[in-house]
C-alpha cells in the first residue's frame, strides 16, 4: 500500500509525474506537495449544474452532460479533432460539435460512445451550435472504458462487472477551481494534479505550524479550499487560512513588541532646554496634536525603555517639526540625533530648514548624501582633534547606512517617510550604532486603522490629526483636455498674482506603449504656450546638482513653473505655489496623488489642485478622482483607497516588510486582527519564553525575532 503523502514530499520523487510535468512544476519554483497544495485557486466557476442542450443559447457558457455521436479528424484552414455529440437518449435529438485545435493528445482520450460532461462557451456558425477547445470529463469512467474495449474487439459482449460508483468529477460537474497559469502544464493537468496528491495526502495531515483553528482540520481545509462541495465550503475555508495568515503576523508583532519592552534603553531626553529655545523663537506655537506628539514622545525618551514609535500625520501637519523636538531633546542629553530620508531632495530641505531654525543655537547639523557632505561648521568631520564637535544632528539618505558616514554615540534614529524605505535599509540603519538607540518613524501616507495594526501594531503610534493655522484652502478639481482653454486662462492669472505652478507628469519621456503625457514634452509644450515666464524641469534622472539648483530657483520664485515628474512628491516646501496640474491624473494612486497635492496649500494664498484626466465621463476608474475633490483629509482618503483597490494593491508588501500575504481580506477585517492579536497575547501571558513543547511551532515562527529591531 502506498505510503500517505505529507507536504514535504517532494514532487519529483512521485512514480506517476512525469519528466515533463516535473520540469514546469520546478521552474514555478513548487519542489513539494505543500507547494502545490498551498497555491491556491484564483477563482472559482460553478459547473455544478448540468444544462439542456434544447435551450441553450449562443454567447451562453454552459456545462452539459452529452453522448458521443461521431468523432474523427476535420481540416479547414487548420486541422481539428470534432466530436459530434447530443443527449444520451435522444439519437436523433439536436446536436452540439466540439472542436479541438492544437490539442492533439485529445484524439487518444475520446470516442464515439463516450458520455462525457463538456464545458465552454457555445457559439454559432454555419446555424450549427458549437464548442472550441472545451473542458470535457467522462461520466462514470470505468464503464465507458468496458465499451471502448468492447468496440475495440469488434463488438464481442464482455462480463458485465458489479455497478461501480459514478467516478466524482474533478473538471466539470462541480465548482471548479481556477488557477493562475502555470508555463508548460495546461490548467486541465494542473487541476488534475491537486486532485490526484489531495487523494493521496495523509488523511490525519496535521496543522502546519501552530494550529489556530483545531475544530476544522487543516486537512479539511485544503479539500474545501481546492475542490469545494459549495461555495460556503471554499468561505469557510478561506476564512480559516486567512485567520492562520494573520495569526502569524499578529504574533510576530506581539513577540517583537514584548521583546521591545524588556531590552534596556538610554535615557535620552533628560534636558528640554533646547527644545524650549527652539519653541520660543518660532513665530507661531505648536498644534495642539503636535505638541500631544511631544510630549508623548519626550515621555518615552525619558524611561530607560526603548522607544519605538510611529507618527503618523497628513501632509503638511508638521511631522518634521516634531522630529526636531525630538531630536533636540536627544541632543541636550548628549547624544547623536540623525534623520535619514528617502531622496537627496527631502535631505536637502531637511538639511536647509534645521539649519535655519537652528542658527540661534550652538548646534551643528551635517548633510550626509551620496553627492554631498555639507556642515554649518568649518570643521573637518574626520579630524581625531576635533572628535568633540563632530556635528551631533545629522541628515542624510541612504549613504548613512555606510560605515564611513554611520553616527558615532547614536540616541535617537528618525526614519521620514518611512515606507520609501526597504525594510532591511531601515533596520541596517537603526541597528548600525548599535541596539540601544531610541527610534521615531514617520509617514506622511494615512493609513487605515487594519493596517496600522498589522503594520505598526509593535510600534507606539502618535497622530497628527490637526493642520497647522494659517494654512490656504485646497480646492481639486477634476478636467478633461477640453477645458485647457480655461485653465491656462487661470494659470494667467495666477503668474499676474505673483504666484508659482508645478505640472506633472507620469512620465519622463514620450513612450511607444503608454499613451501617457511627459515631463520633456510638457516642458516644450508650456514653454510656446508662457514664452516669457520662466519654466524649470525636474525629473529622476537629472543630476544631483542639477536638481538642486533647479529647486533654488524655484524656491526662489526665479522659475515661475516647475514642470516635474513625482519626483516633487515628497518634502518639496515652496508656500508661494498655488497651483498643481497633474497630467493623466487617473494613472496615479490615490495615496500618491494626496501626497502630490500637498506640494501646495502651504501657504496662506488659496490654492488650486487640477486633476486633468482624458478618461470618458462614465469610466470607473474616475471614481478614485472625484474622492480627491470631495475631501482633502488623508485618513477618509486612504479608507477610501482601501476600500477602491483593496489590501494587496494598497500594501507594498517588500517595502512594508509584511511579506507575501496570500489571503488579503484578513488585512481589511478588523474582528480577524482583533482575533488574532488576543489569541497572541493569551499565548504569551502564559508563556512568554515559549518554552511549552506546544509552542514549539511558535518558538520556530519567531525565531531570528530576538535579535531585530523594532522597525515596523
Amino acid at each position: 500500500m502506498t505510503e500517505h503523502l505529507q507536504l514535504a514530499d517532494a514532487l519529483d520523487a512521485l512514480p506517476w509525474l512525469s519528466l515533463r510535468e516535473q520540469k514546469a512544476l520546478q521552474s514555478a519554483g513548487l519542489a513539494t506537495v505543500g507547494d502545490v497544495l498551498l497555491r491556491m485557486p484564483r477563482r472559482y466557476e460553478d459547473r455544478s449544474r448540468s444544462g439542456n442542450l434544447a435551450t441553450v443559447l449562443p454567447g451562453q457558457t454552459a456545462c452539459l452532460q452529452v453522448h458521443v455521436y461521431s468523432a474523427g479528424w476535420r481540416f479547414s484552414y487548420k486541422q481539428y479533432y470534432e466530436l459530434s455529440v447530443g443527449p444520451a437518449a435522444e439519437p436523433n435529438g439536436p446536436r452540439l460539435l466540439l472542436r479541438w485545435f492544437n490539442m492533439p493528445y485529445v484524439a487518444k482520450l475520446l470516442a464515439v460512445g463516450m458520455d462525457l460532461f463538456v464545458y465552454g462557451k457555445v457559439r454559432e456558425s454555419g446555424g450549427r451550435l458549437m464548442m472550441v477547445n472545451p473542458d470535457f470529463e467522462q461520466v462514470e469512467e470505468e464503464d465507458a472504458g468496458r465499451r471502448l474495449v468492447q468496440a475495440a474487439m469488434g463488438g464481442i459482449p464482455l462480463p458485465v462487472p458489479e455497478p461501480a460508483a459514478p467516478a466524482t468529477p474533478v473538471h466539470t460537474g462541480r465548482i471548479v477551481p481556477i488557477y493562475r497559469g502555470l508555463s508548460g502544464m495546461p490548467p486541465r493537468t494542473y487541476r488534475g494534479l491537486v486532485w490526484r496528491l489531495l487523494g493521496e495526502l495523509d488523511p490525519q495531515l496535521p496543522a502546519r505550524g501552530y494550529d489556530i483553528a483545531p475544530r476544522y482540520p487543516f486537512r479539511q481545509a485544503l479539500q474545501d479550499i481546492h475542490f469545494p462541495a459549495a461555495d460556503e465550503d471554499q468561505r469557510k475555508a478561506r476564512m480559516r487560512f486567512a485567520l492562520e495568515e494573520c495569526f502569524a503576523q499578529q504574533f510576530r508583532v506581539a513577540w517583537r513588541r514584548r521583546r521591545s519592552q524588556r531590552q534596556d534603553g538610554m535615557v535620552t531626553a533628560t534636558d528640554g532646554a533646547y527644545v524650549q529655545e527652539l519653541l520660543a523663537a518660532l513665530p507661531f506655537r505648536l498644534t495642539g496634536a503636535q505638541a500631544r506628539c511631544v510630549e508623548e514622545i519626550r515621555a518615552d525618551m525619558a524611561s530607560p525603555r526603548r522607544m519605538n514609535r510611529l507618527v503618523q500625520g497628513d501632509v503638511g501637519s508638521g511631522k518634521t517639526l516634531v522630529a526636531l523636538c525630538a531630536m533636540l531633546y536627544c541632543l541636550g542629553s548628549g547624544y547623536t540625533a540623525a534623520l535619514i530620508a528617502p531622496t537627496q531632495i527631502l535631505a536637502e530641505q531637511h538639511y536647509k530648514n534645521f539649519c535655519r531654525l537652528l542658527a540661534h543655537t550652538d548646534i551643528r547639523v551635517s548633510l550626509r548624501t551620496s553627492d554631498r557632505a555639507d556642515d554649518t561648521g568649518a570643521l573637518q568631520l574626520d579630524d581625531p582633534a576635533e572628535a568633540d564637535r563632530t556635528p551631533r544632528l545629522l541628515v542624510g539618505t541612504h549613504a548613512l547606512l555606510y560605515k564611513k558616514n554611520r553616527p558615532a554615540n547614536l540616541g535617537l534614529a528618525v526614519v521620514d517617510e518611512q515606507h520609501k524605505f526597504g525594510v532591511e535599509q531601515r533596520e541596517r540603519f537603526i541597528n548600525s550604532a548599535g541596539t540601544a538607540a531610541d527610534v521615531l518613524v514617520m509617514t506622511a501616507t494615512p493609513i487605515p486603522r487594519t493596517l496600522t495594526l498589522t503594520l505598526y501594531g509593535d510600534l507606539d503610534v502618535s497622530v497628527i490629526d490637526e493642520l497647522p493655522a494659517g494654512r490656504g484652502e485646497i480646492v481639486t478639481a477634476l478636467r478633461n483636455p477640453d477645458h485647457m482653454k480655461r485653465i491656462i486662462s487661470f494659470m494667467h492669472s495666477e503668474l499676474a498674482a505673483g504666484r508659482q505652478i508645478y505640472i506633472v507628469s507620469p512620465l519622463v519621456e514620450e513612450s511607444e506603449k503608454r499613451a501617457q503625457a511627459s515631463a520633456i514634452a510638457e516642458l516644450a509644450r508650456w514653454k510656446e504656450i508662457f514664452p516669457e515666464v520662466p519654466i524649470g524641469l525636474l525629473h529622476g534622472r537629472i543630476q544631483p546638482e542639477e536638481k538642486e539648483r533647479v529647486m533654488a530657483d524655484f524656491r526662489a520664485n526665479t522659475t515661475r513653473i516647475l514642470v516635474a515628474t513625482t519626483v516633487v512628491e515628497v518634502g518639496v516646501d515652496v508656500p508661494n505655489a498655488t497651483i498643481m496640474l497633474i497630467n493623466d491624473a487617473d494613472s496615479f494612486g490615490l495615496s500618491q496623488l494626496h501626497q502630490l497635492r500637498g506640494r501646495i496649500g502651504r501657504g496662506q494664498h488659496k490654492s488650486y489642485c487640477i486633476l486633468l484626466s482624458r478618461l470618458k465621463k462614465d469610466d470607473e476608474r474616475l471614481e478614485k478622482l472625484q474622492v480627491l475633490c470631495r475631501t482633502t483629509n488623508g485618513f477618509e482618503i486612504a479608507e477610501e483607497d482601501f476600500r477602491l483597490r483593496g489590501p494587496g494593491d494598497v500594501l507594498g508588501t517588500a517595502q512594508s516588510g509584511l511579506g507575501a500575504v496570500q489571503f488579503p481580506e484578513w488585512l481589511a477585517d478588523m474582528r480577524l486582527i482583533h482575533r488574532a492579536n488576543r489569541d497572541a497575547e493569551a499565548i504569551l501571558d502564559a508563556d512568554p519564553d515559549l518554552t511549552d513543547p506546544a509552542h514549539a511551532p511558535l518558538r520556530q515562527l519567531v525565531e531570528g525575532e530576538e535579535e531585530t529591531a523594532v522597525t515596523g
